[in-house]
């Protein structure tokens, strides 16, 4: 399964200002959700997901009907995602130049609305901002601090689990504390390793994008994948990580208190997205902003997926749901339309879709020009 290759050629679904989202692999997780929302058993979905049958094929669409609304809801989705992140991205990069290309991107936004509404009149310190005392300066190191964090986390889990199990069954009979820390130590690489990429990203592959965004697609901004964000406050990405994880392990609770399905937390969902809602909520609002956004993030990727059940099972995916938060956001609304008017209210509501997001693109252009006519009489 080809992952993390750069398409330009995406860049075409967006509008003549847009965000071009250039993460190979959310692309094809994306194609093989929409394929699944859009009614076609294909070899993708077989190879991934395993879709006996999907929503727009008891809709009574064919296979071209669902290759081309497929592909249109799938180029909106793919310029508004990045776009609602955007505002909180400024704060966090201090610029325009690259914007914030996930499936998550729903619970990151909305990280960035909590620490807005939380920060309060006063100013919170930024997570970057921690002071350790001299012998603790170690903990400065963002790996070193990861990979302590880690090490917790597996030795309760590991402990709740018995080192009998993990002995017989996972180490190969090494001993379980010592297995626990050497995956703690190998998650921490692989983030050392993620936000090193980063930075080879940062540094080569958005000057390259210069081309396509002065010829193909006018003013676009690349939308990365989210170590993009990592760099910029890396205390925030462990913070968001555990704040996101607790939300999770809240919104379980509130699942079996409730007796409804329990959709367990994810350490991979809750890292990738909690990480980055840490860092926007932490640009947005400062450590409170971190801590509370990033919890939020974890609640909504916790319940999503319970709402997303019943569209599933409708498609013969009963018990099976998506962790990423524009899964359950896009899922709700295809498979809302569906239930409501079947097909004709689905290429109704995808229409509307586009024509809106037109209409949205040319008042925001018309704006940009009177604020840039505003500045130059001012400066005049």
């Amino acid at each position: 399964m080809a992952q993390d290759r750069l398409l330009p050629v995406k860049a075409r679904d967006a509008p003549r200002e847009g965000f071009p989202d250039l993460f190979g692999e959310a692309w094809l997780r994306d194609e093989c959700a929409a394929a699944l929302f859009s009614g076609q058993q294909t070899v993708l979905d077989e190879v991934i997901y395993g879709a006996p049958q999907s929503l727009l094929s008891v809709s009574g669409m064919s296979q071209w009907q669902v290759i081309l609304w497929g592909s249109i809801m799938q180029g909106v989705y793919m310029v508004v995602s990045p776009a609602l992140v955007q505002p909180f991205m400024r704060k966090v990069t201090g610029g325009d130049q690259v914007a914030l290309g996930h499936t998550g991107n729903t619970g990151i936004a909305l990280s960035g609305l909590v620490a807005t509404l939380t920060r309060g009149k006063g100013t919170s310190k930024s997570t970057e901002d921690l002071n350790f005392p001299k012998g603790l300066g170690f903990l400065r190191d963002t790996t070193v601090v990861i990979a302590l964090s880690m090490a917790v986390i597996y030795l309760i889990v590991g402990l709740f689990a018995g080192p009998t199990y993990i002995q017989s069954e996972l180490s190969g009979g090494q001993n379980f504390v010592v297995y626990l820390i050497m995956l703690a130590a190998t998650f921490s690489a692989g983030v050392f390793i993620i936000l090193a990429g980063v930075r080879v990203v940062l540094a080569e592959i958005i000057p390259a994008f210069k081309g396509t965004s002065e010829k193909l697609v006018k003013n676009a901004k690349p939308a990365l994948d989210v170590p993009i964000v990592f760099t910029f406050a890396p205390n925030a990405v462990l913070i968001g990580f555990l704040s996101s994880f607790v939300g999770g392990i809240v919104g379980m609770g509130v699942m079996i208190a409730l007796g409804t399905t329990i959709i367990i937390p994810g350490v991979v969902a809750h890292f990738m997205t909690g990480a980055a809602a840490g860092v926007i909520g932490n640009g947005a609002g400062g450590r409170r902003g971190a801590v509370l956004g990033a919890f939020s993030n974890g609640l909504l990727i916790t319940f999503l997926p319970l709402f997303l059940l019943p569209v599933l099972g409708d498609m013969g995916l009963s018990n099976a749901t998506f962790s990423d938060s524009d899964y359950g956001v896009v899922g709700l609304f295809l498979g809302g339309l569906s239930s409501v008017g079947g097909q004709i209210a689905l290429v109704v509501g995808i229409i509307l879709s586009v024509v809106l997001l037109y209409v949205l693109t040319f008042l925001k252009r018309k704006q940009k020009v009177v604020e840039t006519a505003e500045a130059a009489t001012a400066t005049k």
